[in-house]
């Protein structure tokens, strides 16, 4: 029987300490969360709990929905067609090169997923470090936002093929899908028509000015029964978490301080119990196992090397360095990697080894194309605030 006093207490002091030891080994925070998180579960002291797994799940979804809070429609409806047209293509090349290797190595469905996918999580980290100034970084903040769009639906569809196979439920499952995307599009013009006839009307459900933080009532209120719509649907928590995010952070963007209100909830609670509770389904021993360490070697040389050849489509526009940059800063998809990692365990499409590795090839591309990419910018004398991630 879980001991849940301790339990409580460890996981209280790693989520304290994690910060420091992020700032003082200039290693990513969610690495060292996960890492310590191994640690937690080799000492058994969560073992058998039926809480921890809820609360991790929670902070995922919260980290997607924060993950919605960084998509501008706005910015993103006006891109250029040209610039568009260049992120389409090279999407195209990513998944065209990942189902190529699929097929060649005869490997599993979710390696279909895990190869292309991306993540804003790790972006997000490089804008905080390095500003916007960077036309490579500018970039791959447009193709995160794009990609995270795709990566949703491809985890949608993976956790449908997963669960249902290429039978009548799936197709069912599908079915609601798109009909529940026309819907949600039909709310946000809905919505959109509905504030620019009474103005007013959003700043008097969430005012300007709060001493009661109707803000974040109303953002977990929408995000939780986004959630629960999802469930009530059958479809993946996940996109309705995002799909939340992206609702309040466009329809309420004169709250300028709501994104750090939740980011601070989520980011110093919620979502690192989902890293640490990553970590302990880790065993231990695999960080040392030779076999999984070669599997994830082979896992971040495949993301990096489609990544490469996919970027060359920007070659004109970004000239070679700065192509290679931006090529390193879309491959650190550790978030999403979880997820992929996640699902495919427990649908059994994975063996226990390739989930460890594909953990710890989140974990290994974090930290490598991070320190490369840091290492590069200060050598070129691009400002960086600190060496904390």
């Amino acid at each position: 029987m879980t001991n849940i006093p301790l339990m409580i207490v460890v996981i209280s002091g790693v989520v304290l300490l994690a910060p420091f030891i992020a700032q003082t080994f200039w290693v990513p925070l969610a690495v060292v969360e996960i890492l310590l998180g191994c640690g937690v579960g080799y000492s058994g002291i969560i073992e058998g709990n039926t809480y921890m797994p809820i609360i991790a799940k929670t902070g995922f979804l919260f980290l997607m929905f924060l993950a919605g809070m960084e998509v501008n429609l706005k910015a993103f409806l006006t891109m250029q067609s040209s610039l568009f047209k260049r992120a389409i293509g090279y999407f195209i090349i990513l998944y065209s090169l990942s189902a190529l290797i699929v097929w060649i190595l005869h490997l599993s469905v979710v390696y279909l997923v895990a190869f292309p996918i991306v993540s804003l999580g790790m972006i997000m980290a490089l804008v905080k470090e390095l500003g916007k100034e960077e036309e490579w970084l500018k970039l791959a903040l447009i193709i995160g936002i794009l990609g995270e769009l795709i990566s949703i639906a491809a985890l949608t569809l993976l956790s449908g093929i997963l669960e249902y196979g290429f039978t009548e439920n799936f197709f069912r499952a599908i079915g609601t899908l798109i009909l529940f995307l026309i819907g949600t599009i039909l709310i946000f013009r809905g919505a959109k028509i509905l504030f620019w006839w009474y103005p007013n009307l959003k700043k008097t459900i969430v005012p300007e000015s709060d001493t009661r933080d109707k803000d974040v009532r109303l953002s977990m209120a929408f995000f939780f029964t986004m959630v629960g719509m999802m469930i009530y649907l059958g479809l993946d928590m996940v996109l309705g978490a995002f799909i939340a995010g992206m609702f309040i952070a466009n329809f309420f963007e004169y709250k300028t301080e709501l994104p750090h209100k939740l980011s601070s909830l989520g980011f110093g609670f919620l979502i690192p119990i989902f890293f640490i509770y990553v970590g302990s389904t880790v065993n231990l021993k695999a960080l040392f196992s030779p076999s999984v360490l070669l599997l994830s070697l082979q896992i971040v040389g495949v993301i990096v090397t489609l990544r490469v050849i996919s970027s060359m489509i920007y070659l004109s526009r970004l000239r070679l360095k700065n192509t290679l940059l931006f090529a390193l800063g879309d491959s650190m998809p550790l978030t999403f990697l979880l997820a992929v990692a996640t699902i495919g365990k427990d649908a059994n499409a994975i063996s226990s080894t390739e989930y460890y590795a594909l953990i710890i090839s989140g974990m290994i591309a974090s930290i490598s194309m991070m320190t490369i990419i840091k290492t590069v910018s200060y050598f070129n004398g691009s400002k960086t605030s600190n060496h904390e991630f």
